[in-house]
């Protein structure tokens, strides 16, 4: 979701409170205090401040730790637009207890002496006229500024209270700014009510991530900010979610919504929709609502899910697996590799966004190899049955991409899906990126502490790439994780439950770890209920069909081909660094190439040319007939010296025959790299790279 900076900058000056001359808001406050006065409560007296049993807290906050997870960067956000004014910013639950707090030191030490902290409860029962109680009550946006408070204790704040709601209309909890009544904003509720606004369209994005999203607004500018409308369509073309934005712009509740389908209320198939945004150029459509009033609108769906429903032919795929009204969702490709050049990540789904891609499941990475048909057929069998995955294979075979596939086909799909790479984290950091720390647990922490990995991963599933990485000392503390089903972060001596399905990979050997005791043992037991191997490119056999898609990926439906001379470069090649090198190989060349139909030699880079070249030569050489003898003894040292060796009388790899080739050619040749060059038929370069990569250590 894009914020436009200026919509978020924080007021420069001081304003009366105008608002408080608003009739509806004077209603407000009158029935409020009516209600107040009804439960006995006394505007004199002092209200109780101190807070609930801690153990309370605790379970209010393992009730919402999704809440808290959305809502957190959102509060440090809007604390940031406050920093003129002293206050602080509170999340409360739905019964109106906070749940966490963040705000400027020199407020809170007046504020705890009215309890806003952690843990009291702020429902107007229990305090009386409030910002956040009555927002509860009201299910509105809120301001209670100074004596408009019923309890007279309280009459030195100012506070602006917004509801937060999910896609389907149930209270979440309230987001409040709360601070002196003399530091009064005209626009804080305006920054409160926008923010309570981005934690639920993040909650929505969250929800309804492999739904057909329509966003929409009567300005098409409004279209990607806080401002646009968002609704959920299910495959049946039922509305099964919206924001409040387009809750307001359809004039319907939450409840009228979800009785109407697309057709219903926009004479639009889903087909329709699908059939006119299967082009990452298209234009947004026009929607016409049941009383005339104009909205422009743009899709987001997740192309292989729903593609079939489409009207026209499905032969090609567009380019990339969400399509966004004309647009690419920006993002990152998948470290993992398979088609990595179509995968793309919205940015917006909270544990998943920041870099998570949109995936459509193991059906995706079904291409026609008979090893990678027997990895799928396994692991369909184990989802959702509580066994622990690991995957092995080589850099850039796709292990990340087939746990997220695995994520997607389980019951766990809606809920987040967070990667760890175990292999990329200093070991100073790992820790606490796991497990996540509490206030004040080491120097240098986040003020308030920080949810760990596992704790954002609580629900979904939790991806351990690069598992044989993890220091040692750390992997008996993951284990004790995986079996007590709690952790514990740093700094805290309370333990929180977790329910996370684990999925774990590694290109190192584990059992041989194990037994140089770099691995635990029983983490390794713990952790390969079902254990898979992704095959090397080299090993399988629908190179073409994957080169096929990644094209398609890069470009829609323009038609881009190897042509034949380099498509024998790309099936001779032995691809050390699997899929994810063919991605960037390909995606080179599709920019190369421009509009032009056909991938050549001269669209790919000299590096991988020079590989791919020799890695042709050897495959010839192996196919030609043994050389004859007595032949012009002039003519021999034109012929590639690749063809000398012969496995019969020099055992080794394929590279160790390569390397043989060279430095015999190089021999023969008298030193003179550029003659061995013309007669093994590669470039100087390579030879220079594999002479030099290869040298012995020196004593």
């Amino acid at each position: 979701m894009h914020v436009a900076p200026a919509a978020l900058a924080a007021p420069t000056s001081r304003a009366a409170p105008l608002a408080l001359a608003d009739p509806l808001h004077s209603r407000t406050i009158q029935q409020s205090h009516e209600r107040c006065a009804a439960l006995g409560l006394g505007r004199m007296v002092s209200p109780d401040h101190s807070p609930g049993p801690q153990v309370e807290l605790q379970l209010a906050r393992e009730r919402n730790l999704r809440l808290h997870l959305h809502a957190l960067p959102v509060m440090e956000l809007l604390l940031e637009q406050t920093m003129a004014s002293q206050s602080m910013v509170l999340l409360t639950d739905a019964c109106g207890t906070v749940l966490h707090s963040v705000g400027h030191d020199s407020f809170l030490q007046r504020a705890s002496r009215v309890a806003l902290a952690p843990g009291a409860n702020w429902a107007e029962s229990n305090k009386g006229t409030n910002a956040i109680g009555t927002a509860l009550v009201e299910e509105a946006p809120t301001l209670v500024h100074a004596d408009e408070h019923y309890m007279h204790a309280n009459g030195f704040l100012t506070c602006s209270a917004a509801p937060i709601f999910d896609p389907r209309g149930n209270l979440l909890g309230v987001l409040d700014v709360s601070g002196e009544k003399h530091s009064y904003h005209l626009h804080t509720m305006g920054l409160v009510k926008m923010s309570a606004r981005m934690i639920e369209n993040h909650w929505l994005a969250d929800d309804f991530r492999h739904a057909l999203r329509l966003h929409f607004h009567s300005r098409p500018e409004f279209i990607g900010t806080l401002m646009e409308g968002i609704v959920a369509v299910d495959r049946d073309g039922r509305l099964i979610g919206a924001n409040r934005s387009a809750l307001d712009q359809l004039r319907l509740s939450s409840a009228a919504l979800r009785m109407k389908s697309l057709p219903m209320l926009l004479n639009l198939t889903v087909g329709a929709v699908v059939d006119h945004f299967r082009s990452p150029m298209a234009p947004p459509m026009t929607m016409l609502l049941p009383d005339g009033q104009r909205l422009a609108m743009r899709a987001v769906f997740n192309w292989p899910t729903w593609h079939r429903l489409g009207s026209l032919s499905m032969d090609a795929e567009p380019a990339g697996q969400v399509v966004d009204a004309g647009a690419m969702e920006a993002g990152t490709a998948d470290r993992g590799g398979l088609f990595a050049a179509g995968l793309r990540s919205t940015g917006t789904t909270g544990a998943e966004p920041g870099g998570a891609p949109t995936l459509s499941g193991l059906r995706y990475l079904q291409t026609g190899d008979a090893q990678m048909e027997a990895v799928i057929t396994k692991v369909r069998r184990v989802i959702d049955r509580d066994i622990a995955i690991l995957v092995l294979g080589e850099t850039g075979t796709g292990k990340e991409l087939l746990a997220r596939a695995i994520h997607h086909d389980s019951q766990r799909a809606r809920q987040p899906f967070v990667a760890v790479n175990c292999a990329s984290i200093p070991e100073s950091l790992i820790e606490a990126e796991l497990f996540g720390y509490e206030d004040g647990a080491f120097t240098g922490a986040r003020r308030k502490g920080a949810p760990g990995k596992i704790l954002q991963a609580n629900g979904g599933t939790l991806f351990l790439d690069e598992i044989g990485d993890m220091p040692l000392a750390l992997q008996a503390r993951l284990l004790r994780v995986l079996q007590e089903r709690q952790v514990t972060p740093l700094g805290s001596a309370r333990a929180i439950p977790v329910d996370v399905a684990v999925v774990a990979a590694t290109h190192r050997h584990l059992r041989e770890m194990i037994e140089a005791h770099s691995f635990r043992e029983d983490l390794y037991y713990r952790l390969n209920g079902l254990v898979v191997r992704l095959p090397a490119l080299r090993e399988r056999s629908d190179l073409m069909q994957i080169v096929r898609k990644i094209l398609r990926a890069e470009v829609g439906h323009r038609v881009l081909e190897p042509d034949a001379d380099v498509t024998a470069l790309l099936q001779a090649y032995h691809w050390p660094g699997n899929i994810r090198q063919l991605s960037n190989v390909l995606r080179t060349a599709a920019v190369m190439a421009g509009g032009e139909n056909a991938i050549t030699r001269e669209h790919l880079s000299d590096d991988f040319l020079e590989d791919a070249e020799c890695s042709l030569q050897r495959a010839a050489s192996r196919a030609a007939p043994p050389a004859t003898t007595g032949t012009d003894e002039a003519a021999a040292p034109l012929q590639p010296t690749a063809q000398a060796p012969a496995p019969a009388d020099h055992g080794g790899t394929l590279e160790e025959l390569e390397l043989l080739s060279i430095r015999r050619a190089v021999d023969e040749a008298g030193g003179n790299i550029s003659v061995a060059s013309r007669r093994l038929g590669i470039s100087r370069n390579t030879i220079y790279r594999k002479l030099r990569w290869n040298a012995p250590a020196k004593a």
